[in-house]
């Protein structure tokens, strides 16, 4: 009979296991590869799941040239707006340009300065080696709520095109087609559902104990030695679970729905036809409750297997 082993349980990467401070995550725009010129990110705001037929187009595939169903996530993508744009000189800010332009809501969740620092044309080239952008979502043109969310994203190109891209698109409200297109790779960034106080059995996966044990039957046998006389970090014990930061790596966009190619489509559900702004269309599902703020950036590694594939969109079901 062979020796019974028993891999520990719950992944020790994500410690301490607690709620996060807020609903974006830090994001290191100088390892996300530059695309085109542009942003490397946008918000959006998770919808719904939905069944889709597709054909698939994918070279090499057992299914190519056949119409396949899968699993969909329906992201809200609200135009952005760019708010201020940061100069960095060695990881530091060194200077920040807002713009003149700002809705009342923002006005009302944030404190803005009266004294405007300067314009862009009056920085010089030399005195920064990087500059991004402080983003807000227009999310009262979807009936979620009023208040935007804001998020610093980073900027595709060298300096130039960088500057040039801030010149012409501040005060403009920038689309969802114009940062990403049909069959791109995406990575999303957001929390998870909470889902409060929980055992260890749902909180790390440890299996019952037997009917007849003692203390309980949903619980751990031990929760350490009697040296060192302490409870460490890695004994799984009841706590937080949920709200936790995570990212879904390498999602395919399958469509991304505008005014333009709204009426093209053949059959939408009934919980997606009081969506009022652009949303896109993605494979498989990401984390977080409807109505959950996500942000989407590039691939931060990209793999040849999700790559390559290539889906027509058909319909909704």
């Amino acid at each position: 009979m062979s020796t019974k082993k028993s891999p520990r349980k719950g992944s020790l990467q994500f410690w301490p296991r607690k709620r996060a401070r807020k609903f974006f995550p830090r994001v290191n725009w100088n390892a996300i590869p530059s695309g085109a010129e542009g942003l490397k990110g946008f918000i959006c705001y998770k919808k719904a799941m939905a069944s889709a037929f597709v054909k698939e187009n994918t070279p090499n595939s057992m299914t190519k040239n056949k119409k396949i169903v899968v699993p969909v996530t329906i992201l809200e993508c609200p135009p952005l707006k760019i708010l201020s744009v940061r100069f960095y000189k060695n990881n530091q800010v060194i200077k920040e340009v807002i713009s003149e332009n700002i809705d009342k809501e923002l006005k009302r969740k944030i404190k803005i300065p009266k004294k405007k620092i300067g314009k862009i044309e009056e920085i010089k080239p030399k005195e920064f080696d990087d500059l991004r952008v402080i983003c807000y979502s227009l999310v009262k043109k979807t009936g979620l709520k009023k208040t935007p969310d804001l998020s610093e994203i980073g900027l595709s190109g060298n300096l130039d095109s960088k500057l040039d891209f801030v010149k012409k698109n501040l005060g403009k409200e920038i689309s969802i087609a114009d940062v990403f297109k049909k069959n791109f790779l995406i990575d999303a960034r957001g929390l998870t559902k909470g889902k409060g106080l929980c055992g260890p059995v749902k909180r790390f996966g440890i299996t019952l104990k037997q009917h007849k044990s003692e203390k309980g039957q949903r619980r751990p046998g031990s929760l350490g030695p009697w040296h060192p006389a302490r409870v460490t970090f890695r004994a799984p014990m009841a706590g937080q679970l949920g709200m936790f930061t995570r990212i879904s790596y390498n999602n395919k966009i399958i469509e991304i729905v505008n005014s333009e190619n709204k009426d093209k489509l053949n059959q939408v559900p009934s919980t997606l036809q009081n969506l009022k702004t652009d949303y896109i269309i993605l494979r498989g599902s990401v984390q977080g409750p409807s109505k959950r703020q996500l942000l989407i950036t590039s691939p931060l590694r990209p793999t040849k297997k999700q790559a390559k594939k290539i889906y027509e969109f058909i319909e909704l079901r």
